[in-house]
């Protein structure tokens, strides 16, 4: 018996800390979660003053489109951000969108981990170039 829970805890450490499924992969130009999350090409969040439109570019990088929470989408939006780019956060598949607009830095993070059902599925969180957070609302999918 002894010998038998020795030779488990000299496996253990291997098996436990080892998890290949738990790693990032850029294939074809397209990040994808080895767990079968993949990054949306399109997205349309709703926060409670903005709606926020984000959609990959030709060359890989990604456009942010903002409005007023009230505005149609079909109107010319308030901001644009080019040349975004999405950046993984952790092993467990939450990663987010991050824009520079002259220092001031827009970030859509996508929040696959939560102890809560309740926890919106996407935060926007803009910060200045100092680090300060300017804004920090929940947001909502209305299109992805």
């Amino acid at each position: 018996m002894i010998t038998k829970i020795i030779l488990c805890l000299g496996i253990l450490p291997s098996t436990v800390f080892t998890n290949p499924v738990d790693t990032w992969e850029n294939w074809g130009h397209e990040v994808i979660f080895l767990k079968q999350e993949k990054i949306p090409k399109n997205l349309i969040i709703k926060t409670k003053k903005f709606k926020i439109k984000i959609d990959k570019q030709p060359n890989g990088n990604y456009l942010y489109q903002s409005w007023g929470a009230n505005t149609k989408i079909s109107a010319k939006p308030s901001m644009i951000i080019s040349d975004g780019e999405v950046i993984p956060d952790g092993s467990g598949g939450n990663y987010y969108f991050e824009f520079n607009n002259n220092g001031t830095y827009y970030q859509v993070w996508r929040n696959y981990l939560t102890n809560s059902s309740k926890k919106a599925p996407y935060t926007l969180v803009v910060t200045d170039e100092y680090g300060k957070t300017l804004v920090r609302q929940d947001a909502q999918v209305v299109k992805n």
